[in-house]
């Protein structure tokens, strides 16, 4: 994985660093696996603007990717890494044995012509999906279920890792990637490795173009708005704002938005580092 930069030779390309695409091996998708993705614009059923600053952008197909990776004992062929546009990381199409073609959330490192395979018993080799009880401890883990069976929910994103620390009869202590230490049941599934496309986060897009691209139209500040529109709005000359605060008046810094009593807090060991 490569950053690429650019020749300024036009305005939008004097700070562009984006992905080099080199561990990219096709162009063209699965037929079999899209499904058409239709963009709301930030609008509801009856067609009323409820988020702001959405619209435009380039049509997608979405990619359907096999979170549960649920077809044990089948050894699969990785026969293209791909770039998809509805998430910062890699996928992987995987041809199976008996047939079938799955998508995947590729690991770093992962090559065409390798073979990975899922279920209980499996060798922690790269790609590999299996419980977590059955994962050496110290691992380096990603696509993480919650609870048996839903599904990979935790580190999907790029470069996104979280780390097996030990065990407690039927759970599991990882820490994941936002510094939180959590039980999760060792009955739960992972894959072994790092997300791919680890230097997502370093890419600067260069122009405001980009965001159109994707969908995102400009965002204009709390402050500069009326008093009607924002909490923070009105004031005489350019007023600073006073406390930040969501345009519902929600507090933005430092205020505790998690329900003191929620359900899986007894399952947190230690929270995120602020």
């Amino acid at each position: 994985m490569a950053l690429k930069k650019y020749k300024p030779v036009t305005p939008g390309q004097r700070f562009k660093v984006i992905s080099a695409y080199d561990d990219i091996t096709t162009n063209k998708p699965e037929k079999s696996l899209l499904v058409p993705n239709h963009s709301t614009g930030g609008r509801n059923n009856s067609g009323k603007m409820t988020v702001r600053y959405r619209g435009g952008g380039h049509k997608q197909m979405y990619r359907i990717i096999d979170f549960k990776r649920n077809k044990d004992g089948v050894p699969a062929t990785v026969k293209t890494i791909e770039y998809d546009p509805n998430r910062s990381a890699r996928i992987a199409l995987l041809f199976y044995a008996d047939g079938e073609k799955r998508y995947i959330v590729a690991p770093h490192g992962i090559k065409v012509g390798q073979q990975i395979v899922s279920g209980s018993g499996v060798s922690p080799d790269l790609g590999n999906s299996l419980p977590i009880g059955e994962i050496p401890l110290g691992s380096i883990i990603h696509n993480i279920e919650m609870r048996p069976g839903q599904g990979g929910k935790i580190a999907r994103s790029a470069g996104s890792y979280a780390q097996l620390m030990s065990r407690d009869g039927r759970y599991a202590i990882i820490k994941l990637p936002s510094g939180e230490t959590r039980l999760i049941l060792c009955a739960c599934k992972a894959t072994i490795g790092i997300v791919s496309n680890g230097d997502h986060s370093l890419e600067v897009s260069g122009k405001a173009g980009r965001s159109r691209w994707l969908g995102r139209r400009p965002r204009n500040r709390g402050v500069v708005m009326n008093p009607v529109d924002h909490p923070m709005g009105g004031g005489e000359g350019r007023a600073s704002g006073g406390n930040p605060r969501s345009r519902k008046g929600m507090p933005a810094k430092g205020y505790k938005t998690r329900h003191p009593k929620k359900n899986s807090s007894q399952y947190i060991v230690e929270r995120r580092k602020k």
